[in-house]
């Protein structure tokens, strides 16, 4: 028997997800949550074979808290609406087993939770032939270092004092990545670096 979490912030789909998955003879949904670090919880205490995790929900999205439960042994398959090349080499550089978008049917993704809790990997097709023939990162190490900072809201003081910079010195390498990148504030910056995958 496959032991698997959902999490999934849109109600519908998560239980959706759990009753297609559910009528599956050899899967178990053992645990279904809405958010992200429920997500974390929820894989810490019933130590499943598989999460299936949304890419993007409140408070941690899947990439994050595939990243954070690296070392549990459990492995995580990705599912996303929005699937941008940049986010699944995030998901890949995370140690994600799988990567698939919301239009995959619910037989098929019964296929990849088996194959994936067997040990194999999968990555949609279209998605990694778009990651292949992606532009490469124009940020230096630094420039994504203080824009990955700011994705987690940290203010431009605590950026400096995390990486043990100067304030002037962040501030100088954020208006820098905001300008490579044609945003209009860190913040745009740093969604835009994230979307490609290059923080």
């Amino acid at each position: 028997m496959i032991r698997i979490v959902i999490a999934d912030d849109e109600e519908l789909i998560r239980g959706a997800l759990v009753a297609l998955l559910s009528l599956e003879p050899d899967i178990e949904v053992v645990g279904d949550v809405g958010d992200g670090r429920a997500a974390v919880a929820a894989v810490l205490e019933h130590h499943p074979d598989v999460a299936l995790l949304d890419l993007e929900m409140p408070r941690l999205d899947g990439v994050d808290a595939a990243r954070e439960l690296r070392s549990e042994g459990t492995r995580v398959v990705i599912v996303t609406r929005h699937a941008r090349p940049g986010a699944l080499k995030r998901a890949l550089a995370a140690h994600v087993r799988g990567f698939v978008p919301k239009s995959t049917p619910a037989s098929e993704l019964a296929d990849i939770i088996r194959s994936v809790a067997s040990g194999e990997r999968y990555i949609d097709a279209r998605l990694a032939a778009a990651a292949l023939t992606e532009d490469e990162s124009p940020l230096t190490p630094r420039e994504a270092d203080v824009l990955r900072l700011t994705t987690e809201g940290l203010a431009t003081k605590d950026i400096a004092r995390s990486l043990g910079l100067a304030h002037g010195t962040v501030r100088n390498r954020l208006s820098s990545a905001i300008a490579k990148l044609h945003a209009d504030s860190r913040i745009t910056a740093a969604r835009t670096a994230r979307d490609n995958g290059w923080i």
